[in-house]
């Protein structure tokens, strides 16, 4: 038995324009985020929207009552619509609309 390392690979050529990219397009995007970081009132700003959206949401703290929650606003439009429906037709064939 020989403990020899596995044979090495040769190395991949990779296609040029793998190995040097094309320098991102400045998009508007780009352009406007470059202000916003220019501004020190703007880039605090946006922080701390950052810092907002990375909260714990209430759906994550407390998924049950989410979930019921949820459900009962389902149930509660979901029955208007039907019955909204119902009593538009009702209205029409009685001649009311």
């Amino acid at each position: 038995m020989s403990d020899a390392p596995p044979p090495h690979r040769a190395r991949v050529d990779l296609p040029d324009w793998m190995r040097n990219p094309e320098p991102p397009r400045r998009t508007l995007g780009r352009r406007l985020s470059g202000l916003v970081d220019g501004v020190p009132a703007l880039a605090a700003a946006r922080h701390r929207m950052w810092a907002w959206q990375g909260r714990t949401r209430f759906g994550e703290r407390h998924p049950t009552m989410a979930a019921i929650g949820s459900f009962v606003f389902v149930l509660v439009t979901a029955t208007l619509l039907v019955v909204g429906t119902l009593y538009l037709g009702w209205a029409i064939r009685q001649g009311r609309i």
